[in-house]
């Protein structure tokens, strides 16, 4: 068994009433090793300016972490199959919407890994095909949440 933590952190602003519903969503999440990241709602979800557009929302979060999952398992049997991966890069894409229970939901992520090879061994698209179901089987976050998972490979 493994244990993960995020600290998040929000304070109300001098000015905010809070009772108001008038008060930003912007706040820190802070991970091991002393990374903060700049978070907040979606735009989509709570109107500027009480959202911070260019912070990271939960959303776009769960949208990467579906994306870096795949890609680092990917990258795993890549190498055990002695390929050699060059770059790898995913526009990732969620969408939210109701689910067949009325509740909005992430309800399918999209990967659309493009990967580069170089050296004397590029495996075929059949190959690749394999190794992205691999991928995906054994990915943590995929395992764990209810959302459609699927991967169009970019060539």
């Amino acid at each position: 068994m493994s244990e993960y933590c995020a600290s998040v952190k929000w304070n109300r602003g001098e000015d905010e009433a809070f009772v108001d519903n008038k008060y930003s969503r912007g706040h820190v999440w802070e991970f091991d090793g002393g990374v903060r990241v700049p978070a907040s709602s979606s735009p989509h979800v709570v109107p500027l300016p009480y959202s911070v557009e260019t912070h990271v929302d939960p959303e776009e979060a769960f949208v990467a972490s579906l994306s870096s999952c795949h890609m680092l398992f990917f990258l795993s049997i890549a190498a055990k199959k002695r390929y050699v991966v060059e770059s790898y890069t995913d526009d990732a894409l969620g969408i939210m919407e109701k689910d067949d229970s009325g509740n909005i939901a992430m309800t399918k992520v999209t990967l659309r890994p493009k990967v580069a090879f170089s050296g004397a061994q590029i495996p075929s698209r059949d190959e690749l095909e394999k190794m992205h179901h691999q991928a995906h089987e054994l990915c943590f976050i995929a395992n764990s949440v209810k959302t459609q998972v699927v991967t169009e490979i970019i060539d």
